[in-house]
C-alpha cells in the first residue's frame, strides 16, 4: 500500500518513534526543537504534548510507562506527568554535542550515541561522539569512542547481537552482545548500504529477525534478511526519512519519521512528517528501560 501521512508537525528532525503497547499510543520526537508528539491510531487524535527549551535526542519507553529522554551534553532525565527528573546533568566531554538515537536493551539499560549539535561537523567526517550505555542504576560507561553519527541500533531474535548504524560509514554493523553484562565485541559488517542511495539512519528488527533501514536523502526503507540480503525497498514522500518503528495492536504497521519540514519549498511538501505503512509483516514489542527504577 501506499504510506499514509499521519501527522504532519513539520519537523526539522522528527526522529525516535516508539511504541507504547500498554496505551496502544506511538510517540516521537523533533530532536532540534525539543518537541514530543504523540499518536492514537484509536482515535486519529495527535499532538504535541512536551517541549523543553534544549534538544531530545531520543527516548525510550521504562518499564513503569513513564519516558526517558536522552538530550544535549550528555544529559538524561525521566520524564513524568510533565515533569524531568535528571538521571545524569551532563557528562564530561559532551559539551556542543547531543544524543541521536537510543535503544534500551533486554536487561534495561539503554546504549545511545553522541554527535555534535551542528550537524555539519559531522557530516564534515569530524568523529567527536561515543556511545555510551547507561546501566539500571544510572551509572554511564563509554563503549567506544569516534562516532560521527551514530544512528539505528536493533538487536537479533536470539537476543545473541545487536546492530549499530554509522551513517557517514554508509554501513550497518553487527555486534556480539551479551545480556548479562551488556558488553558488545567483535564488530562485523552486517550491510554495507550505497553512497548515492542516502545515509543510512533509523532502523527496526521484524518478527522474521528482518532488518528495516531507513535512508536520509534516499526517500525509501529497505529490508533486509538476517543474512544482509535485500528484501524489499519501499519509497516514501519525503527525501529525509529518519527512523521507523512497528506498532498498532498486532504490531503489523509501520511508522516512518522524516526531517526537513523546516524548508519545505526544498525538501518537499511532506517534508518532517510521521508516515505509516500496512505491509502484512508484524515487529516486536521494542525493550522497556529501567533506569533509576
Amino acid at each position: 500500500m501506499d504510506p499514509e501521512l499521519i501527522a504532519d508537525y513539520g519537523c526539522h528532525v522528527g526522529e525516535g518513534p516508539l511504541w507504547d503497547p500498554a496505551r496502544q499510543r506511538l510517540y516521537w520526537v523533533d530532536i532540534l526543537t525539543g518537541r514530543l508528539f504523540r499518536y492514537s491510531p484509536d482515535t486519529g487524535e495527535h499532538e504535541l504534548f512536551y517541549q523543553r527549551d534544549g534538544m531530545i535526542g531520543g527516548i525510550t519507553l521504562q518499564s513503569d510507562g513513564s519516558l526517558l529522554l536522552l538530550m544535549e551534553g550528555g544529559a538524561i532525565a525521566v520524564l513524568r506527568d510533565g515533569e524531568l527528573s535528571y538521571v545524569v546533568t551532563e557528562l564530561p566531554g559532551e559539551e556542543g554535542l547531543r544524543f541521536n538515537d537510543v535503544i534500551a536493551d533486554p536487561a534495561g539499560r539503554v546504549f545511545g550515541g553522541t554527535m555534535p549539535q551542528d550537524s555539519s561537523r559531522a557530516v564534515a567526517g569530524e568523529r567527536l561522539g561515543k556511545l555510551y550505555r547507561v546501566d539500571t542504576d544510572g551509572t554511564v560507561t563509554t563503549v567506544f569512542e569516534g562516532t560521527c553519527i551514530p544512528n539505528g541500533m536493533g538487536f537479533t531474535p536470539d537476543r545473541k547481537h545487536m546492530y549499530y548504524t554509522e551513517s557517514m560509514d554508509y554501513t550497518i554493523y553487527l555486534y556480539d552482545y551479551e545480556q548479562a553484562t551488556g558488553e558488545i565485541s567483535n564488530r562485523q559488517t552486517f550491510v554495507e548500504t550505497p553512497r548515492d542511495g542516502g545515509l543510512p539512519d533509523g532502523m527496526t528488527v521484524d518478527a522474521e529477525g528482518c532488518v528495516w533501514s531507513v535512508r536520509h536523502g534516499g526517500s525509501v526503507m529497505v529490508r533486509y534478511t538476517p543474512d544482509g540480503v535485500e528484501d524489499g525497498r519501499y519509497r516514501l514522500p519525503a527525501s529525509m526519512t529518519t527512523s521507523a518503528i512497528f506498532g498498532g495492536r498486532d504490531l503489523d504497521e509501520i511508522y516512518v519519521t522524516s526531517a526537513g519540514g523546516n524548508d519545505k519549498a526544498a525538501n518537499g511538501p511532506a517534508a518532517g512528517a510521521l508516515f505509516r505503512l500496512k505491509l502484512g509483516v508484524r515487529g516486536v514489542e521494542d525493550f522497556r528501560s529501567r533506569i533509576g527504577l
